[in-house]
Parts: C-alpha cells; sequence; structure tokens
C-alpha cells in the first residue's frame, strides 16, 4: 500500500531516515513560498495528514511546530492551522532553464511576463475586425461607465428570493435527485418553460418539447450542429444582425449571408432571392435596430418557411417592452417550421447559463442526442431553483419590476442623447435594453432626427458610408472607451457599409450614469468630429 498523501502530492519515502519532521517542515516552507499554498491557506489536521502519510501524529505536530516558531503559520483553534507568512527566502526549486535562456544570459525566460503580450488598448481592439475573442476582450477593459448592450440590471438580482427557493429546493431533494439527470433538463423547469412560453409568447408546447440548454449561445451551436447533420451548412442572418449569433454560426462551420432589415423587418424577398435553406432572425425586438417584422412580412415569412425555409427564431429580449404590445412568437404560427430558443439572461443574469430550445418535430431526438454528447445536460440544482421562481410567479413579478426601472433608463438615456448628440437617430426606444444611435456620413444632421424606430425605410441605410467624411463608430468607441465609457460600434454588427453608429446598453445603469456616460459620449464624438473634419480638408 502507499505511503503518500494527495496533499501536495507528499511522499514520506522521500524522507531521509530519522529526519521526517524536518522533511515535512521544508516541504511544507517550500510550498508556502511558491505559492501553492497562499496566505490564508489552511493545513491539513495533523491527525489527518499523518494517517495519509502512515506516520505518527508526532511528526507532523513537530512540524507544524517548527513553522510556527518560524513565524509561517498560525494555529487557530477550530479553525486549524492557517498560513500566515511567505519566507522571505525560499529554497531553491529546481527548475530547467529554457533553451533561449541558457544562450543569453539576463534575459528573461520565455514565460516571463516581459514576454507576455500587452492587454489590448482602445484603438488596437477598434483598429481591426472583431475576432472571436472581442466580447472577452472589451469585457476585460477598465471604463468608469458600460454602456454596451444585453445586461439587465444585475445589481436588483433577487438573492433573497432564490436563496429561499434554493433552501426549499434543498430541503425537499431527495438523494437520488443528485445523480445525473434528464440531458433535456429537469422535469420540473420543462414543465414551467412550458407554462412561461404559453402565458408570455403564445407557444402552445408540451414539457416533453422543452430542451434546457447553457443559454441562447449554445442553443445556437446545437441547432447548427443538428442543421448540417441535415445537409445544411448556410444559414442567412438579418444585417445589422448579432455579432455573437455570427460568431457562432461560424465556429460550426456554417456560413452566414446577409440579408438586409428595413423598417418592416428582415426583407424576405431578399431571402427568397438569395436561395438560402434557413435564417436566423430576432423578430420581436431585431438587434440592434429594434425593428419588429411587420404583419406583411411574418405572411411573407410564413410562406417562405412552408415552401420548406428553416426559420431560427432568437427571441432574445421580447418581454421587456414599453411602448408597443406584445407581437406573438413566429414558433407560435410555425410550429412545425420554426426552432425556437430564449433564455433568462436579460431577465435574471447572464450568469446563469439557462435557456430553452424548441425544435422542430423531426429534428427533437437529433438536437437531444447533440446536448447528451455536449455536456450530458445542465446542472440540476440551479435547474430546480429557477423552476420554483418561475412557479411561484417570482419571475413575473420581477419582470413588472424591470419594466418599470428599464423604462426610466431608457427615458435618461434619450433625454441624454438629445442634449448631448442631437445629430444623432435614436432606434429601437419601444422595447429591449439598449438603444441604437446612428448619424449621416456627412455633418451635420438635423435635430430633428432624433426619433423613435419605425420613422425611415431603413434605420442603417447609408446613400454614401465610404464618404470621406464619414466619421468611423469604431473610432468612436475608442474614443470613448479612452474616456471611460464603453459601447459597442454598430459596425460591429453589420456585413455590408452601413450608417455609422452606437449601439448602447442602458439597464444596467443608473440615470446619472447613462447622463454621465452620454455626456463624455457627446464631447468625445464632438471632439472626433473636428479632428476628422481638419484632416479631411
Amino acid at each position: 500500500m502507499g505511503s503518500g498523501a494527495d496533499f501536495l502530492q507528499l511522499n514520506i519515502a522521500d524522507a531521509p531516515f530519522g529526519g521526517r519532521s524536518a522533511w515535512l517542515a521544508g516541504e511544507l516552507r517550500r510550498a508556502i513560498s511558491d505559492g501553492r499554498l497562499p496566505l490564508g491557506s489552511r493545513l491539513p489536521a495533523s491527525r489527518s495528514l499523518a494517517a495519509d502519510l502512515r506516520v505518527s501524529r508526532g511528526v507532523v505536530t513537530e512540524a507544524y511546530q517548527r513553522l510556527s516558531e518560524d513565524g509561517h503559520v498560525v494555529g487557530r483553534g477550530r479553525s486549524g492551522t492557517v498560513v500566515v507568512a511567505a519566507p522571505v527566502t525560499a529554497a531553491p526549486a529546481t527548475v530547467r532553464q529554457p533553451a533561449d535562456s541558457a544562450r543569453h544570459p539576463g534575459r528573461p525566460p520565455a514565460d516571463h511576463p516581459a514576454h507576455r503580450p500587452a492587454p489590448p488598448s482602445a484603438d488596437s481592439l477598434f483598429a481591426a475586425a472583431p475576432g472571436p475573442d472581442c466580447y472577452d476582450l472589451l469585457r476585460a477593459l477598465p471604463a468608469r461607465i458600460d454602456l454596451t448592450p444585453g445586461i439587465p440590471d444585475l445589481a436588483s438580482f433577487p438573492r433573497a428570493a432564490w436563496l429561499r427557493a434554493e433552501r426549499a429546493v434543498l430541503r425537499d431533494l431527495a438523494a437520488a435527485d443528485l445523480g445525473y439527470g434528464d440531458p433535456r433538463g429537469a422535469p420540473a423547469l420543462r414543465l414551467a418553460v412550458a407554462t412561461w412560453l404559453a402565458r408570455h409568447r403564445g407557444i402552445r408546447a408540451d414539457p416533453d418539447e422543452v430542451l434546457i440548454v447553457s443559454g441562447t449561445a449554445q442553443a445556437i451551436g446545437l441547432i447548427a450542429q443538428v442543421l448540417r447533420l441535415h445537409g445544411i451548412s448556410t444559414v442567412a442572418v438579418e444585417d445589422p444582425g448579432s455579432l455573437g449569433a455570427r460568431q457562432h454560426l461560424h465556429h460550426w462551420n456554417v456560413a452566414t449571408p446577409p440579408v438586409p432589415v428595413d423598417a418592416e423587418g428582415v426583407r424576405v424577398d431578399a431571402l427568397q432571392a438569395g436561395g438560402v435553406p434557413a435564417v436566423l432572425l430576432t423578430p420581436a425586438h431585431q438587434f440592434p435596430t429594434g425593428v419588429v417584422l411587420g404583419g406583411r412580412r411574418r405572411r411573407a415569412l410564413m410562406r417562405w418557411a412552408g415552401a420548406g425555409g428553416v426559420v431560427i427564431e432568437d427571441d432574445y429580449d421580447a418581454e421587456h417592452r414599453y411602448d408597443r404590445p406584445p407581437v406573438p412568437a413566429l414558433r407560435a404560427m410555425l410550429p412545425e417550421q420554426v426552432w425556437y430558443a430564449g433564455s433568462v439572461s436579460k431577465i435574471l443574469a447572464p450568469a446563469l447559463r439557462v435557456g430553452w430550445v424548441l425544435a422542430p418535430p423531426q429534428h427533437r431526438d437529433d438536437l437531444v442526442d447533440a446536448k447528451r454528447f455536449a455536456d450530458l445536460g445542465n446542472a440540476v440544482l440551479p435547474q430546480l431553483v429557477l423552476a420554483r421562481l418561475m412557479a411561484s410567479g417570482e419571475l413575473e413579478r420581477r419582470l413588472r419590476l424591470l419594466r418599470r426601472r428599464h423604462r426610466q433608463r431608457r427615458d435618461a438615456m434619450i433625454e441624454a442623447l438629445r442634449a448631448h448628440l442631437p445629430g444623432a437617430v435614436v432606434h429601437g426606444a419601444a422595447a429591449g435594453l439598449y438603444l441604437m444611435a446612428t448619424w449621416a456620413p456627412t455633418d451635420p444632421i438635423d435635430r430633428a432626427d432624433l426619433t423613435h424606430p419605425g420613422d425611415r425605410a431603413d434605420p442603417t441605410h447609408s446613400t454614401d458610408p465610404t464618404h470621406p467624411a464619414a466619421l468611423s463608430d469604431a473610432a468612436v468607441a475608442a474614443e470613448a472607451l479612452a474616456g471611460g465609457v464603453k459601447v459597442q460600434p454598430l459596425s460591429w454588427h453589420s456585413q455590408r457599409p452601413s450608417r455609422p453608429g452606437l449601439v448602447l446598453g442602458y439597464a444596467a445603469r443608473s440615470p446619472s450614469e447613462i447622463a454621465d456616460g452620454v455626456a463624455t459620449l457627446g464631447a468625445l464624438v464632438g471632439l472626433s468630429r473636428l479632428r476628422h473634419t481638419e484632416s479631411s480638408v
């Protein structure tokens, strides 16, 4: 049998005869100095470590005593023995130097911080086309005020209600429920989601039709895999449309030709002319323009789908509406042809990573297989907590609260834009968690152009987006970030040339922060325009 410990992979066979305590103290001291035992960490109970090493408890207590006398650890009763200080000089570790360091004494090794790439700057992030990690890089950059879209009011997450539901779930949970679950999701959550969709989105679905996934991002990936299995490797996307959705499709080797969007939503005539087999849409609140797919376009889309077209409906924030009546989900009208995806990311928090998918009947089994082999299903405990929140009405109460709060913040952003960016045209104000603000490629724009969506034929159309006097939205986003305000340029979400603009989230910021951020943005845009005009003369 072995005589070693999992803790630090200690092997008592390495200790010299008669010097076990000194050897153990040295190993612990070395682990403290090199960071394997950081300050505040707790050493194993002496009895447990002695049992693992198959030595007397006295060997371990003597080693701990030596560290205590050196001031490296301290005993804290029931809290155990805790590391409180690192040795001033550590025993040298035997590390093989990289070849370049051996050839060039004094040069830092290859993994030294001096060789690590510097974090991206605002200029470098927005200077080139967005890469697959652009969102990660943007989130990592510091900013005084974050106005990027897609985040609800995270500060109001219902912590108390979540804890109550979690305690109730754990109290009632059977031991068997802690095993591997159904890859489709916990039955309680699938029932809660089916009920929610019937109440809020007009979708009649059996709980067995619901697949629980890790947010809409995973939903798009799973759908892409199933479509490729059936010979579909091209999915048209709205333009402008979500860069993130496009990136996920590209990851699964799915092409994403653009289909233009105007004030009535996606151009179904262009979709038909393109001859594509499938399309990804955000019909209830198009991202990023905010337009709603009109009735005539819906009927045309239904005819296109009835002739064999595949529709993927991303219903990402349909519940957040303020100045217009609800619109039914496409899935409610075309259950046989529409893939439907939604989540709680925009109601509760993206960190929960909980969403759902409804597949057309002929693809349901393939979708479950894709989910099964992706991760065996979502973590069950959060699903059960969420199911309890949904069944108790807590989620509906939170949605009502968020609508009132988000409406106030939307109004604050519109007023700030009127005051500080009077030439901007505002789109998507009737619903959602963000606004899109565009400006003409040539200055100036009449102040009266600050309007709600639907007043123009094409919310992003530019007669000449390559005009030399055009003000780049990427340059504005870079200047804004350098000034402490984080936004997304509209060009990130466009495949075709379009009017420059910004996508501005308001849900996660207070009215005063919004006013401050937009004021800063207005000043920076004014300076950018001045510099650009001077350089163009």
